[in-house]
């Protein structure tokens, strides 16, 4: 029987205390004793997905994407009559001026690293299996789990490392008695570079694993982390790798991984049919209504939206009211008057191309099936009085009116649409519930459809190959080798024929318009911070209500007081 070491114990007591995925009612006991507890093939099972479960979790927990969307340009969290002013909470994410005590810097270090505090016992168990075949087990079974909670463990630590950049690294948590001092950048890269590489041969491809694959680790799915990891290597390292990028994405593409097509429709990689072989999605978490459907919890997208939007204007019931906790931030003045600023506004960068389908006001149209990407306008619905059905549309929480959802950002109130106010003030501090675009990406079909809220999420998706991809040849001049990438996934947003479509020289691409169109189409999906960062405009840039930071220590996060004084070996991140 062997002790976890108390600095992973007390990471875990942290997690569990901060809140996590899991509820323990049960008693929590300081040490673990593999061979009594991996008697039968079941057991293995349930120690290999565990860390899976969490990692699910994780994509929005304790404020990751909180924090990760509303420090960047594209949306925010304001301060509604009230509502979510939360002592300047999110005011400081918008600012860049957050400090080593604002919950989220505890949070994401707790978060990511009981993922990979789970992936490692995990694996250090199944390094414990001397002999598979008592467990029903075979050799080939064995090396696939292990080979795909190394994957696992080297996504917890790509985000980690970008979040924070200055990490630790913990490869054992039945052993070790301390925690460890942080790797430098340059370790870190290697380390996750070669925990990458080191595990694709063993890993399966979905064709392999079928229909039922959604939710496991697969060799395109870490070819993929391997492309992350080195589009971003010159900010992490200082030494850039696009060639390397490229190379993984071209084999990726071609096929060398694993059998993959993007889909025809805009909406399918978001779709309840997203987890089956048909669908672009690299590698996702399967969602079901009655389990698990982080996407759809309050961390994420079912917060973004206006209170009642989903019961009355979309018919879903099942979880009652949202909240209006994430909105696209305004690309208009109170007056509708398009700010000059190149950066943000991310209804108007859509609306550069106005015959883009997403456009679309966001709409339920029966049979498990949508259009639009957005809620803004009235939303109407109907209303039963008596027995008779009347037309009606939502309302917020601040007042009677009925809402009117716009790009803009400021006290409209009652105010008609087209009408100008008195009013001119637009800031984070300013806001009421009819300000900001709402984006809906996952579909919220009515409370009646059978597949309502059963979407995979998509953390990887074949399109961010394509652009990746492109990137890289727009970075050596080839422009028009970029729009070739860059259009194949395009044309599916516009019409057959369309003149949105990238002309074929290219010549309509520069550094603005391609972190423009790396926003439309991966809007929400939790990586503009880090395209900002790599495209140099996260700390110098200007939008709507954000000045230029001073310096650009603010491109990594702050590490918690309080992770701090669990393991003294750390040391803060430099300008906190």
């Amino acid at each position: 029987m062997k002790k976890y070491q108390l600095y992973i114990s007390s990471l875990l007591l942290t997690a569990i205390l901060a809140g996590s995925c899991t509820k323990l009612d049960e008693k929590v006991y300081d040490q673990v004793d593999a061979s009594g507890f991996l008697t039968r093939r079941d057991d293995v099972i349930r120690d290999f997905l565990r860390p899976f479960e969490h990692g699910y979790w994780s994509i929005q927990g304790n404020d990751y994407y909180a924090v990760s969307e509303d420090c960047t340009d594209e949306i925010g969290t304001y301060n509604r009559q009230g509502d979510w002013q939360d002592g300047g909470y999110y005011q400081r994410m918008h600012y860049h001026t957050w400090t080593p005590t604002d919950g989220f810097t505890n949070g994401v270090w707790t978060n990511l690293y009981q993922g990979i505090v789970l992936s490692t016992n995990s694996l250090q168990d199944m390094d414990g299996i001397t002999d598979p075949a008592k467990l029903n087990i075979t050799p080939e079974e064995l090396a696939d789990f292990k080979s795909e909670l190394r994957t696992l463990r080297a996504w917890f630590y790509l985000r980690a490392f970008d979040f924070y950049r200055n990490i630790e690294i913990i490869t054992d948590v039945k052993n070790s008695t301390q925690g460890n001092p942080q790797s430098t950048p340059q370790e870190t890269f290697a380390f996750i570079e070669k925990e990458l590489t080191d595990a694709i041969p063993g890993l399966p491809t979905r064709d392999q694993l079928g229909a039922k694959g959604i939710g496991r680790w697969t060799k395109a799915g870490a070819a993929s982390l391997l492309a992350r990891l080195y589009l971003n290597a010159k900010v992490y390292t200082g030494v850039d790798k696009f060639a390397q990028a490229e190379a993984v994405c071209r084999d990726i593409i071609g096929g060398k991984y694993g059998s993959y097509a993007l889909d025809n429709r805009w909406d399918a990689p978001f779709d309840y049919t997203n987890n089956s072989l048909n669908s672009e999605v690299i590698y996702g978490f399967p969602g079901t209504l009655s389990r698990t459907h982080w996407q759809y919890d309050g961390g994420m997208f079912f917060f973004g939206m206006t209170y009642d939007a989903a019961p009355l204007y979309m018919g879903f019931t099942d979880f009652g009211q949202a909240n209006p906790r994430f909105a696209l931030q305004p690309g208009r003045d109170v007056d509708s008057v398009e700010y000059s600023h190149q950066l943000g506004k991310p209804f108007v960068k859509f609306q550069r191309y106005p015959d883009d389908v997403r456009l679309k006001k966001y709409r339920n149209l029966g049979n498990s099936q949508r259009e639009g990407m957005f809620l803004y306008g009235y939303l109407p619905f109907t209303r039963t009085v008596n027995g008779v059905g009347r037309a009606d549309t939502v309302r917020g929480n601040k007042g009677p009116y009925p809402l009117f959802i716009r790009d803009q950002v400021g006290m409209f109130l009652n105010a008609k649409p087209g009408t100008r106010i008195a009013d001119k003030e637009s800031n984070m501090n300013h806001a009421d519930h009819n300000s900001g675009v709402f984006m809906v990406k996952y579909p919220i079909y009515p409370t009646p459809d059978a597949n309502r809220i059963t979407s995979a999420y998509a953390e990887v998706r074949l399109s961010e190959i394509y652009y990746t991809l492109a990137e890289c040849l727009y970075r050596k001049g080839d422009k028009a080798g970029a729009v070739t990438y860059l259009n194949q996934v395009r044309k599916r947003n516009y019409p057959t024929g369309s003149a949105s479509l990238y002309r074929a020289d290219g010549s309509q691409l520069n550094d603005q318009e391609m972190l423009d169109e790396w926003g439309r189409e991966f809007i929400g999906e939790n990586r503009r911070r880090t395209d900002l960062i790599r495209w140099g405009v996260f700390n110098t840039g200007t939008w709507w209500d954000k000045k230029p930071d001073g310096d650009n220590h603010t491109e990594i996060f702050p590490i918690g007081r309080d992770i701090l004084n669990v393991n003294p070996q750390l040391k803060q991140n430099p300008g906190y």
